[in-house]
């Protein structure tokens, strides 16, 4: 028997961090390297929110906080609900975690039996299945097709749900392809669960507020009330607010499993830092318009970045509702031979070529569930955009 868990022989390292050590190092060697692997906004923290955390730390205010969050914060959470996506949440049915990581592993440990079934449609962010084989769960992935610009088909929905069926992971604009789902394609799917009483959501809305054009964003329990007793809306700061290393997460839901979420952290990390939620207080109850300053920025970086790829050789790419990221399809560019002699049989080869002889980093399809494909994540300037996507097509060009 082995010192380490049986656990850990279920989970895989995050691909996509996998990536960014990788380019780290040749940039290290001296290597020029573009990346496009990053899923995080490269904006500062609007400077109101900075204030607010200093004004905390100036107050005083480090001390051990509710497990659950501070008062103030829970109260933002719950107006942001009612003012944004049409939802009623007493403060006490939400909950701040340390990032969004957190309040998914807490919702899925408060919850799952091994054995116990947790839907996913792929191409999904890495880290699903993973945390669903940690808490003791299996995954089931339903594969979604480039055609319906990947997006989860009600028929594709219904034939996965069985008996051990307990949440669906919904993720909606998606990591990695961008997909964004209109009321009508939600309505469609919120009428297959509620002909399954024992399914929950729980739904992943990180990236509400990056979608571009008229698209409308709206949330699984906002377009089917009936299913607000079994839904856990989830979202954060770090993507609106280019937040990501402050590391708040927050949840609302049925007060059964957020008072479950809420033992389990007691347990485990206790509040998130409390500076860190104080300054979620301004970001959630300030000026919001640094959210439409930065969506107008991401939405030009989109169409640059889809036009160019699609304009390259052995490489199409379907136009995303939101988030900041593109799933291009490489399959016609496998079997063929790079410039530098490496034979592309599969998306990882693709991707690692490039990387290697064209120092432009993005994220295999197969580390999301689905390829071959890869991830550009746009999150970057224009010109270093123009320049990465001019070198994935000079790769592209030279492929024999």
């Amino acid at each position: 028997m082995g010192f380490l868990a049986d656990a850990l022989s279920r989970v895989k390292p995050s691909a996509t961090i996998a990536v960014t050590q990788k380019a780290r190092e040749l940039k290290a060697q001296g290597r020029e390297i573009i990346s496009l692997s990053v899923g995080e906004p490269d904006f500062d923290t609007p400077d109101n929110i900075k204030a607010a955390a200093i004004d905390a730390i100036r107050r005083g205010e480090t001390k051990y906080g509710p497990v659950a969050g501070i008062v103030p914060l829970r109260e933002a959470i719950a107006q942001k609900f009612k003012r944004e996506n049409g939802l009623d949440y007493k403060p006490t049915s939400c909950i701040v975690g340390t990032g969004g990581k957190q309040i998914l592993f807490n919702a899925l440990m408060a919850s799952l039996n091994p054995g116990d079934e947790v839907i996913i449609s792929a191409p999904y962010w890495v880290s699903y299945p993973e945390i669903v084989a940690l808490c003791g769960g299996n995954a089931v992935i339903v594969e979604t097709r480039s055609e319906e610009s990947y997006k989860l088909q009600p028929e594709a929905l219904e034939r996965a749900i069985t008996p051990r069926t307990k949440w669906v992971i919904f993720n909606s604009p998606s990591n990695p392809s961008g997909a964004a789902y209109t009321r009508d394609e939600l309505k469609a799917l919120t009428d297959v669960l509620l002909r399954h009483p024992q399914v929950w959501v729980l739904t992943d809305d990180m990236y509400e507020h990056l979608v571009y054009g008229d698209f409308v964003y709206t949330t699984p329990a906002q377009v089917e009330p009936a299913l607000y007793d079994r839904t856990l809306t989830m979202n954060g700061v770090s993507k609106a607010y280019a937040m990501t290393g402050w590391r708040i997460g927050y949840a609302a839901g049925p007060d059964k499993l957020i008072k479950a979420m809420d033992m389990i952290q007691g347990q485990q990390t206790s509040g998130a830092c409390s500076i860190a939620q104080w300054a979620a207080v301004e970001a959630l109850n300030g000026p919001q318009d640094f959210i439409a300053e930065s969506r107008k920025l991401f939405e030009g970086r989109r169409d640059l970045v889809v036009s160019m790829l699609n304009q390259s050789k052995f490489l199409s790419t379907h136009r995303p509702e939101g988030a900041f990221y593109v799933y291009p399809s490489c399959a016609e560019a496998l079997g063929k031979t790079s410039a530098g002699g490496r034979k592309i049989e599969t998306d990882v080869d693709f991707v690692t070529a490039l990387l290697e002889e064209q120092g432009v980093a993005v994220v295999q399809g197969s580390a999301f569930g689905m390829g071959p494909n890869f991830r550009v994540s746009y999150a970057t300037s224009n010109e270093a955009l123009a320049k990465a996507c001019a070198k994935i097509q000079a790769f592209c060009a030279d492929l024999r």
